[in-house]
């Protein structure tokens, strides 16, 4: 199953809707459009790879609304020590065309990350 996401809320319901049953969706970000899955479901990432041709040596950028909405999928805690200089970049660049490489959690799937000990987080602008 796939969607375009055009943003209404009948086709945001649509592309949720998709998401949760490990489809893809097409969905607009504030410099292109992306092609995206849910990124906590290790099936739908690998439909994504095999959808765009893309080896599976090469990490993912996780979508999230907000920087709260990221907490479940940090493997350090974010609000102290080293790490609370990326809160506060999320929070004075978020939404936005800034991506954050932090250590990752478990509940990342190794598909999402290549493997590697970090993920990728963005919370796009609307374009709308």
């Amino acid at each position: 199953m796939t969607a375009v996401l055009d943003c209404s809320p009948a086709s945001i319901s649509r592309a949720a809707e998709c998401l949760r049953g490990g489809g893809l969706v097409a969905f607009p970000t504030e410099t292109v459009y992306g092609l995206g899955v849910h990124a906590l479901d290790p099936a739908a990432v690998r439909r994504l790879f095999a959808a765009k041709g893309r080896p599976a040596h090469d990490p993912l950028i996780v979508h999230v609304l907000a920087f709260e909405d990221a907490y479940d999928l940090l493997g350090e805690d974010l609000e102290t020590g080293p790490y609370c200089r990326v809160r506060r970049l999320a929070a004075r660049f978020w939404p936005g065309p800034l991506t954050l490489v932090v250590p990752r959690s478990a509940r990342v799937p190794d598909e999402v990350t290549a493997g590697l000990n970090t993920v990728a987080l963005r919370a796009p602008g609307d374009p709308g």
